[in-house]
């Protein structure tokens, strides 16, 4: 086990862990125990009862979450001729098309949170898979960020557009906010990204879907919510 700091004891002896929270009381015990000294994300942990590895029990999807995160993401848009001018007149910090891919794999070049493309685009963008893929940049339809559409992506993903989709151990983490959005504001976007979840359930998920779940600040201790009380 790591050696935690005084302030992550301090504030794990606020509460009882092993109790599985209500999710107001979730929320309210994830901000009281966020005592770094900057503004912390508050993210959620949700371990699913479905196996990633079969394509037919994958979760993935994205939300625009009611108060966004709390953050302003930077933006690349793969695309040309008029979707890159639609993309630069839509607030994209960066727009271009191979001399872009180059950048990424020659310089290992990471100055940005999302990647977004237009389908023509997706040959070009498809070769930095091994590059994008392990840090969760690459571009899908099913997240929104593979479309003719950029301005409206764009929008979204200013207004607080988050992914979310399983890791290899069947678990997804989502950031909902930050600590200073308070309990109420936290508690919408948490309740919007899990109605998001649940819907996401595939056919072929058996047993207990929701296994557990968990809200947490960034140098905090996890918050146990009853997954029980989570329902649409």
């Amino acid at each position: 086990m790591p050696k935690r700091g005084k302030k992550y004891v301090e504030a794990a002896a606020k509460f009882d862990k092993t109790v599985l929270q209500e999710i107001e009381d979730a929320m309210k015990i994830v901000v009281d125990t966020a005592s770094a000294k900057f503004d912390e994300t508050i993210e959620a942990h949700v371990r699913l009862g479905v196996d990633g590895r079969h394509a037919d029990q994958q979760v993935r999807g994205a939300i625009v979450l009611p108060h966004g995160t709390g953050k302003t993401k930077k933006v690349l848009v793969f695309a040309k001729g008029a979707k890159a001018e639609e993309a630069e007149a839509a607030g994209a910090d960066y727009v271009g098309a191979e001399e872009l891919a180059d950048k990424i794999k020659s310089q290992n070049w990471f100055d940005y949170d999302v990647v977004v493309a237009t389908p023509d685009m997706m040959g070009v963008v498809g070769k930095l898979g091994k590059v994008l893929g392990p840090k969760g940049l690459m571009p899908s339809p099913k997240a929104g960020t593979v479309t003719m559409d950029v301005s409206k992506a764009l929008a979204e993903i200013k207004a607080g557009k988050v992914e979310y989709r399983l890791d290899k151990t069947n678990i997804i983490h989502t950031p909902i906010g930050k600590a200073s959005f308070g309990p109420e504001k936290l508690q919408d976007n948490f309740m919007a990204l899990m109605e998001a979840i649940v819907k996401a359930k595939p056919a072929a998920a058996k047993g207990q879907y929701l296994r557990s779940v968990t809200v947490a600040a960034t140098m905090g201790p996890g918050v146990k919510v009853n997954p029980a009380k989570i329902t649409f």
